[in-house]
């Protein structure tokens, strides 16, 4: 079983991601359970979302503890929510960042392996607006490879209508932009 936990803001999409990857995973022939950690935080406000993919039914019904995958949607709340610290060994970081690999482990003492993508930059250049889920969901399936990048488009279609066809150019730009390091000793 592959659990992934998203960290991210009231807005950038976080709760969606997971809607979507799921439904991409469904779609796979896998199973899939999605779900948002949120009181009544309003834009901006830290919010954590959860997603657990796996071959075969998923009976767990609780908040991931360790996770396989960290996503962070929003920098600023590495220092906030210290996400890596519960990560397991092997685990692996997807960050929304413009920084080099370098500078990221050195800024953030990074030891897991570490998937860089400035998902800020593509949503402006792409969708016109600062929303990165779509963004850090091309960035999620190239570090990861859970699903296929294509299995997303028609849950975009039916989550964006008439914006899927930005969302996923965004989603496929990310893919194709991100940097994937392997976890340091």
């Amino acid at each position: 079983m592959l659990e992934i936990r998203f960290h991210g803001r009231g807005g950038q999409g976080a709760v969606t991601s997971v809607e979507l990857l799921a439904l991409a995973a469904i779609e796979e022939g896998k199973f899939a359970q999605g779900f948002p950690s949120f009181g009544p935080e309003r834009r901006g406000a830290p919010v954590l979302a959860f997603l657990r993919i796996d071959d075969h039914h998923i009976r767990l019904r609780c908040k991931i503890a360790q996770p396989d995958v960290v996503t962070i949607l929003d920098p600023s709340l590495i220092r906030i929510q210290k996400p890596t610290a519960d990560l397991k060994t092997n685990g692996i970081v997807i960050l929304n960042t413009n920084k080099s690999l370098a500078e990221a482990r050195q800024e953030y003492g990074f030891k897991h392996t570490l998937a860089l993508v400035d998902a800020n930059h593509i949503a402006r250049e792409v969708l016109g607006v600062l929303i990165v889920n779509t963004t850090m969901l091309g960035a999620l399936i190239r570090a990861t490879g859970v699903v296929k990048v294509d299995s997303l488009e028609h849950p975009l279609r039916e989550r964006f209508g008439a914006m899927a066809a930005k969302n996923f150019a965004a989603l496929k730009a990310a893919y194709e932009k991100t940097v994937v390091e392997e976890a340091r000793p």
